[in-house]
Protein backbone atom coordinates (compact mmCIF):
# COMPACT_ATOMS: atom_id res chain seq x y z
CA UNK A 1 0.00 0.00 0.00
CA UNK A 2 1.09 3.57 0.06
CA UNK A 3 2.36 5.10 3.18
CA UNK A 4 2.83 7.78 5.35
CA UNK A 5 5.28 9.26 7.22
CA UNK A 6 4.48 11.35 10.66
CA UNK A 7 6.93 13.06 12.55
CA UNK A 8 10.57 14.03 11.78
CA UNK A 9 9.80 12.31 8.50
CA UNK A 10 6.52 13.14 6.62
CA UNK A 11 6.25 11.64 3.45
CA UNK A 12 2.94 10.41 1.10
CA UNK A 13 2.35 8.32 -1.16
CA UNK A 14 0.10 9.60 -3.64
CA UNK A 15 0.40 6.80 -5.97
CA UNK A 16 -23.17 -5.69 -5.51
CA UNK A 17 -22.59 -7.55 -2.88
CA UNK A 18 -19.38 -10.06 -2.43
CA UNK A 19 -19.17 -13.68 -3.02
CA UNK A 20 -19.53 -15.47 0.06
CA UNK A 21 -17.49 -18.95 -0.33
CA UNK A 22 -13.77 -19.10 -2.14
CA UNK A 23 -12.33 -22.18 -2.63
CA UNK A 24 -9.31 -23.21 -4.94
CA UNK A 25 -8.09 -23.25 -8.15
CA UNK A 26 -5.14 -22.95 -10.31
CA UNK A 27 -3.67 -20.02 -11.57
CA UNK A 28 -2.82 -21.34 -14.90
CA UNK A 29 -6.39 -22.56 -14.91
CA UNK A 30 -7.25 -18.78 -15.22
CA UNK A 31 -5.43 -18.26 -18.57
CA UNK A 32 -6.05 -21.44 -20.03
CA UNK A 33 -10.13 -20.33 -19.61
CA UNK A 34 -9.97 -16.39 -20.73
CA UNK A 35 -8.12 -17.95 -24.23
CA UNK A 36 -10.63 -20.99 -24.77
CA UNK A 37 -13.38 -18.11 -23.86
CA UNK A 38 -11.76 -15.74 -26.41
CA UNK A 39 -10.81 -18.33 -28.87
CA UNK A 40 -14.64 -19.99 -29.13
CA UNK A 41 -16.02 -16.50 -28.41
CA UNK A 42 -18.20 -17.80 -25.98
CA UNK A 43 -20.98 -14.70 -24.55
CA UNK A 44 -19.92 -12.85 -21.87
CA UNK A 45 -22.52 -14.23 -19.46
CA UNK A 46 -21.06 -17.59 -19.87
CA UNK A 47 -17.41 -16.52 -18.59
CA UNK A 48 -18.78 -15.98 -15.20
CA UNK A 49 -17.31 -18.12 -12.58
CA UNK A 50 -19.35 -20.05 -9.75
CA UNK A 51 -17.72 -18.23 -6.42
CA UNK A 52 -16.72 -21.35 -5.14
CA UNK A 53 -13.90 -21.44 -7.62
CA UNK A 54 -12.42 -19.28 -6.23
CA UNK A 55 -9.71 -20.22 -3.51
CA UNK A 56 -6.15 -19.27 -1.54
CA UNK A 57 -2.97 -19.54 -3.72
CA UNK A 58 0.23 -19.80 -2.56
CA UNK A 59 2.35 -16.44 -1.68
CA UNK A 60 5.56 -16.82 -3.99
CA UNK A 61 8.12 -19.67 -3.54
CA UNK A 62 6.82 -19.60 0.11
CA UNK A 63 4.61 -22.26 1.84
CA UNK A 64 1.88 -19.29 2.72
CA UNK A 65 -1.37 -19.50 1.29
CA UNK A 66 -3.48 -16.39 1.24
CA UNK A 67 -6.77 -15.39 -0.39
CA UNK A 68 -6.65 -14.30 -4.26
CA UNK A 69 -8.06 -10.37 -2.65
CA UNK A 70 -6.71 -9.04 -0.10
CA UNK A 71 -8.21 -5.83 2.07
CA UNK A 72 -5.71 -2.80 2.76
CA UNK A 73 -5.43 -1.12 6.04
CA UNK A 74 -3.74 2.34 4.99
CA UNK A 75 -6.93 4.45 5.72
CA UNK A 76 -7.38 2.55 9.09
CA UNK A 77 -6.73 5.41 12.04
CA UNK A 78 -5.06 7.87 9.22
CA UNK A 79 -5.38 11.77 9.47
CA UNK A 80 -2.96 12.89 7.12
CA UNK A 81 -3.87 11.71 3.42
CA UNK A 82 -7.40 9.64 4.26
CA UNK A 83 -10.26 10.33 6.30
CA UNK A 84 -10.23 14.31 5.74
CA UNK A 85 -7.86 15.06 8.07
CA UNK A 86 -10.28 13.44 11.28
CA UNK A 87 -10.87 10.16 13.26
CA UNK A 88 -13.51 9.68 15.42
CA UNK A 89 -15.58 6.33 16.69
CA UNK A 90 -17.73 6.54 13.59
CA UNK A 91 -14.56 6.18 11.13
CA UNK A 92 -13.24 3.29 14.23
CA UNK A 93 -16.84 1.69 13.79
CA UNK A 94 -16.74 1.28 10.19
CA UNK A 95 -13.32 0.33 9.96
CA UNK A 96 -14.21 -2.38 12.19
CA UNK A 97 -16.76 -3.40 10.17
CA UNK A 98 -14.84 -3.73 6.75
CA UNK A 99 -12.77 -6.17 8.99
CA UNK A 100 -15.12 -8.24 9.97
CA UNK A 101 -17.49 -8.07 6.55
CA UNK A 102 -13.78 -8.95 4.21
CA UNK A 103 -13.44 -12.04 6.96
CA UNK A 104 -17.61 -12.91 6.27
CA UNK A 105 -16.75 -13.04 2.60
CA UNK A 106 -13.64 -15.26 3.02
CA UNK A 107 -11.27 -12.71 2.35
CA UNK A 108 -8.95 -13.15 5.17
CA UNK A 109 -5.82 -11.36 3.68
CA UNK A 110 -4.95 -7.66 5.63
CA UNK A 111 -1.98 -5.66 5.06
CA UNK A 112 -1.15 -3.12 7.21
CA UNK A 113 2.28 -1.45 8.15
CA UNK A 114 4.00 0.48 11.08
CA UNK A 115 3.83 3.94 9.40
CA UNK A 116 -0.25 4.00 8.72
CA UNK A 117 -2.02 5.90 11.22
CA UNK A 118 -0.05 7.32 14.09
CA UNK A 119 -1.18 7.25 17.67
CA UNK A 120 -0.13 11.17 18.12
CA UNK A 121 -2.02 12.72 15.00
CA UNK A 122 -5.51 14.30 15.59
CA UNK A 123 -6.38 11.48 17.56
CA UNK A 124 -5.81 9.06 15.16
CA UNK A 125 -4.74 5.50 16.13
CA UNK A 126 -1.98 3.36 14.58
CA UNK A 127 -3.19 0.84 12.13
CA UNK A 128 -1.59 -2.06 13.52
CA UNK A 129 -3.11 -1.20 16.49
CA UNK A 130 -6.61 -1.13 15.16
CA UNK A 131 -5.96 -4.57 13.12
CA UNK A 132 -4.98 -6.02 16.87
CA UNK A 133 -7.55 -4.97 18.51
CA UNK A 134 -10.17 -6.05 15.35
CA UNK A 135 -8.88 -9.63 15.30
CA UNK A 136 -8.87 -10.05 19.33
CA UNK A 137 -12.49 -9.43 19.17
CA UNK A 138 -12.78 -11.55 16.54
CA UNK A 139 -11.40 -14.33 17.58
CA UNK A 140 -13.45 -14.17 21.27
CA UNK A 141 -16.50 -15.04 19.12
CA UNK A 142 -14.68 -16.90 16.71
CA UNK A 143 -11.76 -18.47 18.23
CA UNK A 144 -10.97 -20.70 14.93
CA UNK A 145 -11.20 -17.72 12.63
CA UNK A 146 -8.52 -17.50 9.91
CA UNK A 147 -6.75 -13.99 9.05
CA UNK A 148 -3.37 -13.58 7.43
CA UNK A 149 -1.43 -10.56 8.53
CA UNK A 150 0.83 -8.58 6.36
CA UNK A 151 2.96 -5.75 7.59
CA UNK A 152 5.89 -3.89 6.71
CA UNK A 153 9.08 -2.41 7.81
CA UNK A 154 9.81 1.30 7.48
CA UNK A 155 13.46 1.91 5.91
CA UNK A 156 14.05 5.28 7.89
CA UNK A 157 17.41 6.85 7.07
CA UNK A 158 18.58 6.45 10.79
CA UNK A 159 17.72 2.55 11.23
CA UNK A 160 20.60 0.78 10.03
CA UNK A 161 21.33 -3.23 10.14
CA UNK A 162 19.81 -6.34 10.44
CA UNK A 163 18.96 -6.00 14.10
CA UNK A 164 16.71 -2.78 13.56
CA UNK A 165 14.46 -5.15 11.07
CA UNK A 166 14.17 -7.72 13.82
CA UNK A 167 13.45 -4.65 16.34
CA UNK A 168 10.79 -3.36 14.47
CA UNK A 169 9.06 -6.21 13.65
CA UNK A 170 9.17 -7.01 17.21
CA UNK A 171 7.30 -4.03 17.98
CA UNK A 172 4.82 -4.38 15.40
CA UNK A 173 3.88 -7.38 16.76
CA UNK A 174 3.00 -5.70 19.99
CA UNK A 175 1.02 -3.26 18.83
CA UNK A 176 -0.73 -6.41 16.57
CA UNK A 177 -0.83 -8.24 19.92
CA UNK A 178 0.58 -11.22 18.44
CA UNK A 179 3.03 -13.84 18.38
CA UNK A 180 4.37 -13.94 14.68
CA UNK A 181 2.62 -12.66 11.36
CA UNK A 182 2.49 -14.43 8.11
CA UNK A 183 3.73 -11.74 5.67
CA UNK A 184 6.54 -9.07 6.27
CA UNK A 185 7.62 -6.76 4.15
CA UNK A 186 10.10 -3.91 3.58
CA UNK A 187 8.38 -0.82 2.70
CA UNK A 188 10.60 0.99 0.28
CA UNK A 189 14.33 0.35 -0.53
CA UNK A 190 16.06 2.02 1.88
CA UNK A 191 18.92 5.11 1.05
CA UNK A 192 21.83 2.98 2.48
CA UNK A 193 21.58 0.06 4.21
CA UNK A 194 19.73 -2.61 2.49
CA UNK A 195 21.74 -5.51 2.40
CA UNK A 196 21.54 -5.55 5.53
CA UNK A 197 17.22 -4.87 5.81
CA UNK A 198 17.18 -8.47 3.59
CA UNK A 199 19.47 -10.22 6.37
CA UNK A 200 17.16 -9.01 8.55
CA UNK A 201 14.32 -11.01 6.63
CA UNK A 202 15.94 -14.14 6.40
CA UNK A 203 16.55 -13.78 10.55
CA UNK A 204 12.83 -12.87 11.17
CA UNK A 205 11.99 -16.24 9.19
CA UNK A 206 14.06 -18.18 10.90
CA UNK A 207 13.34 -16.91 14.13
CA UNK A 208 9.70 -18.05 14.09
CA UNK A 209 8.26 -14.01 13.56
CA UNK A 210 7.38 -14.77 10.61
CA UNK A 211 5.82 -17.33 7.71
CA UNK A 212 7.00 -15.08 4.64
CA UNK A 213 9.05 -12.26 3.41
CA UNK A 214 8.61 -9.44 1.18
CA UNK A 215 9.46 -6.12 -0.32
CA UNK A 216 7.92 -3.13 -1.46
CA UNK A 217 8.04 -0.73 -4.09
CA UNK A 218 11.39 -2.04 -5.88
CA UNK A 219 12.31 -1.85 -9.39
CA UNK A 220 13.70 -4.80 -11.25
CA UNK A 221 17.41 -4.81 -10.08
CA UNK A 222 16.80 -4.07 -6.37
CA UNK A 223 14.23 -7.36 -6.66
CA UNK A 224 17.00 -9.53 -8.67
CA UNK A 225 19.41 -8.75 -5.59
CA UNK A 226 16.70 -9.27 -2.38
CA UNK A 227 15.79 -12.55 -4.56
CA UNK A 228 19.20 -14.05 -4.42
CA UNK A 229 20.44 -12.46 -1.26
CA UNK A 230 17.56 -14.32 0.42
CA UNK A 231 18.06 -17.71 -2.02
CA UNK A 232 21.10 -18.03 -0.33
CA UNK A 233 19.78 -18.78 2.80
CA UNK A 234 16.88 -21.03 1.34
CA UNK A 235 14.27 -18.33 1.73
CA UNK A 236 11.85 -17.50 -1.12
CA UNK A 237 11.28 -13.77 -1.61
CA UNK A 238 7.64 -14.01 -1.66
CA UNK A 239 6.40 -10.93 -3.03
CA UNK A 240 6.83 -7.72 -4.07
CA UNK A 241 4.18 -4.70 -3.41
CA UNK A 242 3.75 -2.04 -5.98
CA UNK A 243 1.19 0.18 -7.13
CA UNK A 244 -0.59 -1.40 -10.08
CA UNK A 245 -3.51 -0.63 -11.47
CA UNK A 246 -5.16 0.26 -14.99
CA UNK A 247 -3.90 3.51 -14.72
CA UNK A 248 -0.59 2.61 -13.24
CA UNK A 249 1.03 0.31 -15.48
CA UNK A 250 4.36 0.88 -14.91
CA UNK A 251 5.07 -2.60 -13.30
CA UNK A 252 3.84 -4.05 -17.01
CA UNK A 253 6.70 -1.12 -18.71
CA UNK A 254 9.56 -1.36 -15.91
CA UNK A 255 10.29 -5.08 -15.92
CA UNK A 256 8.81 -5.55 -12.61
CA UNK A 257 5.71 -7.96 -13.39
CA UNK A 258 7.78 -9.67 -15.45
CA UNK A 259 10.66 -10.27 -12.98
CA UNK A 260 7.88 -11.22 -10.30
CA UNK A 261 6.69 -13.62 -13.06
CA UNK A 262 10.00 -15.08 -13.66
CA UNK A 263 11.40 -15.61 -10.64
CA UNK A 264 8.15 -17.00 -8.72
CA UNK A 265 7.43 -13.62 -6.78
CA UNK A 266 3.65 -12.85 -6.33
CA UNK A 267 3.24 -9.26 -7.31
CA UNK A 268 0.70 -7.47 -4.51
CA UNK A 269 -1.14 -4.65 -6.09
CA UNK A 270 -1.81 -1.44 -3.99
CA UNK A 271 -4.02 1.09 -5.27
CA UNK A 272 -5.53 -1.30 -7.55
CA UNK A 273 -8.90 0.86 -7.79
CA UNK A 274 -7.03 4.56 -8.39
CA UNK A 275 -7.36 5.19 -4.99
CA UNK A 276 -11.69 5.37 -6.14
CA UNK A 277 -10.66 6.83 -9.01
CA UNK A 278 -11.88 4.45 -11.17
CA UNK A 279 -14.61 3.47 -9.36
CA UNK A 280 -17.46 6.00 -10.92
CA UNK A 281 -17.81 7.63 -7.61
CA UNK A 282 -15.78 10.86 -8.91
CA UNK A 283 -16.32 12.76 -11.54
CA UNK A 284 -14.51 16.48 -12.74
CA UNK A 285 -17.56 17.64 -11.28
CA UNK A 286 -16.89 15.92 -7.92
CA UNK A 287 -13.37 15.45 -7.88
CA UNK A 288 -12.28 13.36 -4.13
CA UNK A 289 -10.88 15.79 -1.35
CA UNK A 290 -8.14 15.73 0.37
CA UNK A 291 -4.70 15.05 -0.56
CA UNK A 292 -6.01 12.74 -3.46
CA UNK A 293 -7.77 15.75 -5.45
CA UNK A 294 -4.02 17.01 -6.34
CA UNK A 295 -3.74 13.88 -8.11
CA UNK A 296 -7.23 13.60 -9.65
CA UNK A 297 -8.03 16.99 -10.55
CA UNK A 298 -10.76 17.80 -12.94
CA UNK A 299 -8.40 17.63 -16.01
CA UNK A 300 -7.22 14.28 -15.35
CA UNK A 301 -11.01 13.15 -14.15
CA UNK A 302 -12.13 14.81 -17.85
CA UNK A 303 -9.41 12.50 -19.45
CA UNK A 304 -10.58 9.20 -17.46
CA UNK A 305 -14.07 9.37 -18.58
CA UNK A 306 -14.57 7.20 -21.42
CA UNK A 307 -12.52 4.77 -19.75
CA UNK A 308 -14.63 4.55 -16.60
CA UNK A 309 -17.91 4.38 -19.08
CA UNK A 310 -16.45 1.35 -20.40
CA UNK A 311 -15.51 0.00 -17.38
CA UNK A 312 -19.59 0.43 -16.30
CA UNK A 313 -20.41 -0.58 -19.91
CA UNK A 314 -18.72 -3.89 -19.31
CA UNK A 315 -19.37 -4.47 -15.91
CA UNK A 316 -23.48 -4.27 -16.71
CA UNK A 317 -22.83 -7.68 -19.11
CA UNK A 318 -21.62 -9.08 -15.79
CA UNK A 319 -23.91 -7.48 -13.30
CA UNK A 320 -21.03 -6.08 -11.67
CA UNK A 321 -19.54 -2.55 -10.25
CA UNK A 322 -16.90 -0.67 -11.78
CA UNK A 323 -14.64 -1.63 -8.39
CA UNK A 324 -15.81 -5.21 -9.37
CA UNK A 325 -14.48 -4.62 -13.15
CA UNK A 326 -11.18 -3.12 -12.13
CA UNK A 327 -10.28 -5.80 -9.41
CA UNK A 328 -11.46 -8.58 -11.75
CA UNK A 329 -8.71 -7.16 -14.71
CA UNK A 330 -6.09 -7.32 -12.31
CA UNK A 331 -6.68 -10.51 -11.03
CA UNK A 332 -6.68 -11.95 -14.75
CA UNK A 333 -2.95 -10.32 -15.41
CA UNK A 334 -1.82 -13.68 -13.30
CA UNK A 335 -0.23 -13.75 -10.49
CA UNK A 336 -1.41 -10.53 -8.75
CA UNK A 337 -3.28 -10.15 -5.93
CA UNK A 338 -5.22 -6.83 -5.27
CA UNK A 339 -5.20 -5.64 -1.66
CA UNK A 340 -7.66 -2.23 -2.09
CA UNK A 341 -8.28 -0.07 0.68
CA UNK A 342 -11.88 -0.80 2.73
CA UNK A 343 -12.76 2.45 4.78
CA UNK A 344 -16.34 0.46 5.66
CA UNK A 345 -18.06 -2.61 5.62
CA UNK A 346 -19.82 -1.73 2.41
CA UNK A 347 -16.99 -1.68 0.43
CA UNK A 348 -15.17 -4.69 2.02
CA UNK A 349 -18.62 -6.65 0.60
CA UNK A 350 -18.19 -5.09 -3.14
CA UNK A 351 -15.04 -6.10 -3.27
CA UNK A 352 -15.61 -9.58 -2.56
CA UNK A 353 -17.63 -8.91 -5.77
CA UNK A 354 -14.36 -9.00 -8.08
CA UNK A 355 -14.06 -12.73 -7.44
CA UNK A 356 -15.72 -15.94 -8.59
CA UNK A 357 -16.15 -14.69 -12.43
CA UNK A 358 -13.36 -13.58 -15.18
CA UNK A 359 -13.48 -10.84 -18.04
CA UNK A 360 -13.33 -11.53 -21.51
CA UNK A 361 -9.69 -11.21 -22.81
CA UNK A 362 -11.02 -9.40 -25.45
CA UNK A 363 -12.19 -6.96 -22.60
CA UNK A 364 -9.23 -7.11 -20.85
CA UNK A 365 -7.58 -5.78 -23.84
CA UNK A 366 -9.74 -2.95 -24.07
CA UNK A 367 -9.59 -1.66 -21.61
CA UNK A 368 -5.70 -1.55 -21.56
CA UNK A 369 -6.24 0.09 -24.94
CA UNK A 370 -8.33 3.29 -23.26
CA UNK A 371 -5.62 3.54 -20.50
CA UNK A 372 -2.65 3.85 -22.78
CA UNK A 373 -4.46 6.65 -24.20
CA UNK A 374 -4.36 8.43 -20.49
CA UNK A 375 -2.08 10.49 -19.15
CA UNK A 376 0.58 8.64 -16.91
CA UNK A 377 -0.37 9.86 -12.89
CA UNK A 378 2.54 10.29 -10.20
CA UNK A 379 3.89 7.44 -8.73
CA UNK A 380 6.17 6.64 -5.82
CA UNK A 381 9.71 8.11 -6.56
CA UNK A 382 11.77 5.46 -5.03
CA UNK A 383 10.51 3.36 -7.81
CA UNK A 384 13.01 4.18 -9.63
CA UNK A 385 16.07 3.95 -7.12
Amino acid sequence: MGLQLNGAANWCLYGKNGSKIMKQESRSMIIRAVTSFEDNNVTATSVKMNPIDEGKIKLGGSDLEITRLGVGAWSWGDTSYWNNFEWDDRKLKAAKAAFDTSLDNGITFIDTAEVYGSRFSLGAINSETLLGRFIKERKEKDPKMDVAVATKFAALPWRLGRESVVKALKDSLSRLELSSVELYQLHWPGIWGNEGYIDGLGDAVEKGLVKAVGVSNYSEKRLRDAYQQLKKRGIPLASNQVNYSLIYRNPEENGVKATCDELGITLIAYSPIGQGSLTGKYSPENPPSGPRGRIYTREYLTQLQPLVNKIKEIGQNYDKTPTQVVLNWLIAQENVVPIPGAKNGEQAAEFAGALGWRLRGEEIEELRSLAKELKPIVGFPVEKL
